[in-house]
């Protein structure tokens, strides 16, 4: 996939997978990249996060909608 761009952070895998299967469904080409780190031990995800959307730009609204829908279901992040 060419000319991608960083949507959103994600919060946590949960996040991460609910987010997956919800683009894969609308047929939205994305990438989930995770900040996991197996040397720092996962030292820098409280400050930035479990990793991130990335996606064309023209998918940003509905990438960005998806996640708030998420966000907003009340589910907790694992």
């Amino acid at each position: 996939m060419s000319d991608t761009v960083k949507i959103a952070v994600l919060d946590s895998l949960v996040e991460a997978q609910s987010v997956e299967a919800a683009l894969r469904d609308l047929g939205i080409p994305h990438v989930i990249r995770s900040y996991e780190d197996l040397v720092l031990d996962g030292l820098f995800l409280g400050s930035k996060g479990w990793g991130h959307v990335e996606a064309a730009e023209e998918h940003r609204a509905a990438v960005l909608a998806v996640l708030e829908d998420l966000r907003a279901s009340g589910d907790p992040p694992a």
